[in-house]
C-alpha cells in the first residue's frame, strides 16, 4: 500500500508511515455536548469514518479513540438556561450526537471515553508539566493552573503562527495568568459553579481545561505516540495547537499526522452555533434520508468546503437514486456477495477497481472515487441492457466494495436500524410474495383482469411490481 495524505503541520501531501507495521492508531476530538449537532459538526465523524474504512479495506487493524467532552463552559452554561443538572444535560445530548450518527452510518469508534472518567491522566499531566517549568499555578489561590506559551519555544509550529502575534481569545479570563496566551489546563472552582462539577487536586477543587482533555485521553488509549489525530479546521488553533505543546512539554511525541476536515459553510460562513446558521442533522436526515446526507458529506474532498443548500443535498439523494436503481436491476440477474465481504481485504483484490485505489490512497481523493463508482455503475447498467450477466455481475461486485468503502452499501449492517420497519419486513415480503404468487398463477392462466388488480392494489399502497427474467421483483415507490 502506499497511502498519501496531506499533514497539517507539515502543509503538504507526504507518504503515510505508521508507527508499527500493519497497524494504524487515530484519534479524533469528539464533540462537546451542550446541544444537538449540526452538518457541520458530523462531516469530521462522516470523513474519518471513510478514512478508517479504508485503511481497513488496504490490510491495515485501525484502533480510533474519539472521546466526548462532557464537561465544559458551555455545558454548564446551557445547562443553567435548561434547568437541568449538567451531567444529564451532557449526558442528554450524547444520546442525541450518537443518534445522529447511526442515522449517517458511522461506525462506533474502538473506544469512546468520556472527559469526567479520566481526571487522575490530567492530574499526572499537569504534575509532569510543573515539574518541567512549562506550568504554573496561579499565584492568587484561585486553583487555576496554566500552560506557560512562553516555555516552549516551538509553540505555534502546527498552526504555523508566532507567540508574538497572538492575541488572548476575547472570553479568555485573565485571572492569575503571567501571560495573557498563555491557557487553562485546570479552572479553579467558582462561586457559583455546581459543586458536582469540582474535582480534588493538589492546587485545590475544579476541573479540566478543554485542551487537557484530549491530551490525557489520548495517551492513556493510544500511548505517548500514535499515527493520526483528526479533526475539524476551526479545531487546528488553538485547541490541537494546545494539545500538542502540552504533549510534548510533557515529553510525549504525540501525533505523527495531522489532518483537518473544511467546513461546512451556509451562505458563504462557516456553520456554528454562535452565528445560528445550523443544519441540525436528524432533521436533514429526515428530509432525504441518512445515505444522501452522508453522500452530500463524504463526496467532496475531506479538505474543500462545502456549501450548504437544499439543491446540494437534492443533487446528493439524486447521485444516490442513480446508485440504488442498478443495485436493484443488477441483484434482480444474480447473485452478489455477502455485505462487507467483497472490500473485507487488502484492496488490491478484484473486487475494488485500480483507480478507486488510487483516488482513494492519494489523500483519500473520494471525488475522483466516486468518478471511478459512477463509471462502473454505467458499465453495469450497459451490460444490463445488453443481456451480458457476467458483465453486471462483474460490475455489482466492484460497485458493492465500493460503497462499502465510502459506507453506502444499503445492505450493511450499520443500515440495518435505520430503514423504518426493519421488525415488519419478513412479514411484509412474505405477504408480498403471496401476492405475487397469485399474480404469476393468474398470468398462466391467461386471467389478466386478476393479476393487473394484484398489481393496482400493491400500487394503491405504495409498491411498485417489475417483471423481471428472473420473476417478477417489488420496491417502495419514491
Amino acid at each position: 500500500m502506499s497511502f498519501r495524505l496531506y499533514d497539517s503541520a507539515q502543509r503538504r501531501v507526504v507518504e503515510f508511515q505508521p508507527l508499527h507495521p500493519g497497524k494504524v492508531s487515530i484519534y479524533c476530538c469528539g464533540p462537546t455536548v451542550q446541544s444537538a449537532p449540526h452538518l457541520g459538526h458530523i462531516r469530521k465523524e462522516v470523513n474519518f469514518d471513510v478514512l478508517r474504512r479504508w485503511l481497513e479495506v488496504s490490510g491495515y487493524e485501525v484502533t480510533m479513540v474519539t472521546n466526548i467532552t462532557d464537561i465544559d463552559d458551555k455545558i454548564l452554561i446551557k445547562s443553567a438556561e435548561e434547568g437541568r443538572e449538567w451531567w444529564e444535560h451532557a449526558y442528554l445530548f450524547e444520546g442525541v450526537f450518537h443518534s445522529a450518527f447511526r442515522s449517517l452510518g458511522v461506525r462506533r469508534p474502538t473506544y469512546e471515553p468520556r472527559a469526567t472518567g479520566h481526571i487522575p491522566e490530567m492530574i499526572d499531566l499537569i504534575r509532569t508539566l510543573i515539574e518541567r517549568g512549562h506550568a504554573y499555578a496561579a499565584a492568587d489561590g484561585s486553583g487555576d493552573v496554566y500552560f506557560d506559551v512562553k516555555s516552549w519555544p516551538a509553540y505555534g509550529w502546527l498552526s504555523g503562527m508566532r507567540v508574538d502575534e497572538m492575541e488572548p481569545a476575547e472570553d479568555a479570563d485573565p485571572r492569575g495568568k503571567r501571560d495573557p496566551r498563555d491557557f487553562a489546563l485546570w479552572k479553579g472552582h467558582k462561586p457559583g459553579d455546581p459543586q458536582t462539577a469540582a474535582w480534588e487536586t493538589p492546587w485545590g477543587p475544579g476541573r479540566p481545561g478543554w485542551h487537557l482533555e484530549c491530551s490525557a485521553m489520548a495517551g492513556k488509549y493510544l500511548g505517548d505516540a500514535f499515527d493520526i489525530h483528526g479533526g475539524g479546521l476551526d479545531l487546528r488553533f488553538p485547541h490541537h495547537e494546545n494539545e500538542v505543546a502540552q504533549s510534548r512539554a510533557a515529553g510525549r511525541p504525540f501525533a505523527s499526522y495531522w489532518m483537518h476536515n473544511a467546513w461546512v459553510t451556509l451562505a458563504g460562513e462557516k456553520m456554528s452555533k454562535s452565528l445560528g446558521n445550523t443544519a441540525d442533522v436528524l432533521s436533514a436526515v429526515e428530509a432525504y434520508g441518512g445515505r444522501a446526507v452522508r453522500l452530500y458529506l463524504a463526496g467532496p474532498h475531506y479538505r474543500s468546503a462545502i456549501e450548504l443548500s437544499d439543491a446540494s443535498l437534492s443533487e446528493a439523494a439524486a447521485q444516490l437514486a442513480r446508485i440504488d436503481s442498478f443495485l436493484e436491476r443488477a441483484s434482480a440477474l444474480t447473485v452478489p456477495e455477502e455485505p462487507g465481504s467483497a472490500a473485507s481485504g487488502p484492496h488490491e483484490g478484484p473486487s475494488i477497481p485500480a483507480a478507486f485505489a488510487a483516488a482513494m490512497d492519494d489523500d483519500l481523493g473520494t471525488p475522483g472515487a466516486l468518478a471511478v463508482l459512477f463509471g462502473t455503475i454505467k458499465e453495469g447498467n450497459v451490460a444490463l441492457e445488453a443481456g451480458n450477466t457476467d458483465g453486471a455481475m462483474k460490475a455489482l461486485t466492484g460497485v458493492r466494495a465500493m460503497l462499502g468503502v465510502l459506507g453506502l452499501d444499503p445492505d450493511a449492517p450499520e443500515w440495518a436500524d435505520t430503514q423504518a420497519g426493519d421488525d415488519l419486513k419478513p412479514v411484509v415480503d412474505g405477504l408480498v410474495a403471496a401476492l405475487l404468487e397469485q399474480r404469476q398463477q393468474a398470468r398462466a392462466r391467461k386471467d389478466w383482469p386478476a393479476a393487473d388488480a394484484i398489481r393496482d392494489q400493491l400500487a394503491a399502497i405504495g409498491l411498485r411490481v417489475e417483471d423481471t427474467p428472473n420473476g417478477p421483483r417489488w420496491a417502495l415507490e419514491k
